[in-house]
């Protein structure tokens, strides 16, 4: 017996709907209430399930396909384990095959100091062919971006957790179909959908509403999706062309200009949130206090003048500003142990070693990735060291190990033009260094004027822990190092 299967009955203010998802293709096995396809309106996406024991027959519209409420989309023969009957006129063929091997994908497992993670990019679609170590979704943590990549070449199955859900450690998201063949495709609704597949319902809606067709308009989602946003683009570009015209009309008629007033509104990622919550937390939990001093960067530009070339021939790195601020920090921190201490309930913890956690930019955000045992580190070991940090920090690639710990930070703001700022402590550390933009000043030298490539420096730190005296001695202690770069190579 053949049972048919119908898009559900639509509510009156539904005008039609859209074929979201098969979860199943020609000739395979299905069970009694097993979801099949997945119908997406305006406002909802409705499952339609098996209404019994049988095997796919035909699928007659396609992802994409637009549909109407009750409308045939596909049958059943509930014959349980026969054969799959030859697909339809509006059906590509299929020959059923042996059953392919499910791999399920997992959350990689996290940290203990990491309590869950953010589905944040499907790169594959259900039903989309995938070949071995191919990246199939980017999972989200306070602090870094983990890639998850297919095991074997396959076809992606079911897609259980979606682009924002929470999830934990070791958790399925979704299943791999290794070895399966892609799933058959519609053949004539390609034809019919040419456009529908690339814009929801609702888009498609705005586009007739302004006379638009999707060929008109670029799709700026995944596989040229169209947006609302994207329709808005075009009509905002295509008023400008007006607006210039009337912008040149006679003086004798006044033009009134309508600017256009948009706003888009888009949730916060893990890691912005994570970050406004723990530079409130540092603001609101700790006493924290910001010391200033300047530093003459003239011998250390005159150093790097004279041996970069010799440097870089000799160790294939460059050499920066960076590993002389990493080099004077660990040398103060030696000198200062409460710097290089945290506060733990009653306790204080006094560290006797000296991580430090560089901030780097990426686009997703600032993030410190942690340069470990500083003090055991060549000028060239650091350089390298921040280069790779930096790197893997804008491709995405930093590891959770990189970015745990670290007893010290480092901001170099003068990278973008920064002048001075106070910078925000990154606990549970009880201090942040500040370096700014070189600039050349005036400065009064053996009582005559001299310019000089002078940088402020703002020392951070947690009041409650440091007393004025130990931060501001930290701080012209490196103000020292850097202005006679000597101390840091004889160890004085």
């Amino acid at each position: 017996m053949t049972t048919e299967i119908k898009v559900p009955v639509l509510p009156e203010s539904v005008a039609d709907a859209t074929i979201a998802t098969w979860h199943v293709q020609v000739g395979d096995t299905v069970t009694r209430d097993q979801v099949l396809v997945d119908i997406e309106t305006d406002k909802v996406v409705l499952e339609v399930q098996a209404l019994q024991d049988g095997v796919i027959t035909a699928i007659t519209e396609a992802e994409g396909a637009t549909v109407l409420g009750d409308q045939l989309i596909g049958t059943v023969d509930a014959a349980a384990g026969a054969a799959a009957a030859p697909a339809k006129a509006l059906t590509a063929q299929a020959t059923p095959t042996a059953a392919a091997k499910v791999i399920d994908i997992n959350v990689p497992v996290l940290p203990e100091s990491v309590a869950d993670a953010t589905v944040s990019t499907w790169h594959v679609s259900e039903g989309e062919a995938v070949t071995r170590d191919q990246n199939l979704v980017d999972i989200e943590t306070d602090k870094v971006v983990l890639e998850v990549v297919a095991q074997e070449d396959g076809v992606m199955g079911k897609i259980i957790h979606g682009e924002g859900d929470t999830v934990l450690g070791d958790q399925t998201i979704g299943q791999l179909n290794a070895g399966a063949p892609s799933a058959p495709v519609a053949a004539s609704s390609v034809e019919e959908s040419a456009g529908d597949d690339i814009a929801s319902p609702s888009v498609r809606r705005l586009l007739t509403e302004n006379g638009l067709t999707a060929a008109q308009v670029n799709g700026t989602g995944k596989g040229g999706r169209i947006s609302k946003e994207d329709v808005e683009a075009h009509l905002t570009a295509a008023k400008a062309p007006k607006a210039a015209t009337k912008a040149a009309a006679p003086a004798s008629t006044p033009v009134v200009a309508q600017g256009e007033r948009s706003q888009k509104r888009v949730p916060m990622t893990r890691l912005r949130k994570t970050i406004a919550n723990r530079l409130l937390e540092a603001k609101n939990s700790t006493a924290m206090l910001t010391t200033f001093n300047e530093v003459n960067m003239k011998p250390i530009m005159d150093l790097r003048k004279q041996y970069k070339d010799l440097f870089e021939k000799t160790h294939d790195t460059r050499l920066g500003f960076m590993s002389f601020y990493v080099k004077a920090v660990t040398e103060a921190l030696k000198r200062f142990p409460a710097v290089n201490a945290s506060i733990d309930g009653d306790d204080i913890v006094y560290h006797n070693f000296f991580d430090i956690s560089i901030a780097v930019s990426t686009p997703r955000g600032l993030v410190t990735p942690v340069l470990r045992d500083s003090d055991q580190l060549t000028m060239a070991g650091i350089e390298n060291g921040i280069r790779e940090l930096a790197i893997k920090g804008r491709d995405g690639k930093l590891t959770m190990d990189e970015m745990i710990g670290g007893n010290f930070t480092i901001t170099n703001g003068g990278v973008f033009g920064s002048l001075l700022s106070t910078p925000i402590l990154n606990l549970p550390q009880a201090a942040i260094l500040g370096m700014h933009k070189i600039q050349d000043r005036p400065m009064a030298v053996n009582g005559k004027v001299e310019i000089l490539p002078m940088m402020y420096l703002a020392l951070s730190y947690d009041h409650r822990l440091i007393d004025g005296k130990e931060s501001v001695g930290f701080l012209v202690t490196i103000k020292e190092l850097l202005e006679d770069p000597t101390r840091l190579l004889l160890d004085i």
